[in-house]
């Protein structure tokens, strides 16, 4: 597990950029939006993780819920994004 939040930020920039491998496609913010919203979902998983009893003491375990953070959050930007354009 990354030592505190700059671990995170760090885990969050990758995140954003696999978040983005894995949901490809025209974002409404671009790759800098997309990495944003990876570092909010690594500091996402970072706190909701062990709360749920997910334990995050490896940093394979860290990045896979990093990324799982930045795809959900990812997602629901789009769909945010998405009805507002419209």
């Amino acid at each position: 597990m990354p030592d505190g939040i700059l671990g995170w930020i760090l885990i969050g920039l990758v995140a954003g950029i696999l978040g983005k491998l894995i949901m490809p496609g025209k974002d409404p913010g671009g790759i800098i939006v997309t990495i944003l919203i990876g570092i909010a979902g690594a500091l996402l998983a970072g706190f909701v993780a062990p709360s749920i009893g997910v334990d995050l003491s490896s940093t394979l375990s860290s990045y896979i819920a990093a990324t799982i953070g930045a795809v959900v959050l990812l997602a629901l930007y789009r769909l945010v994004m998405a009805r507002r354009v419209r």
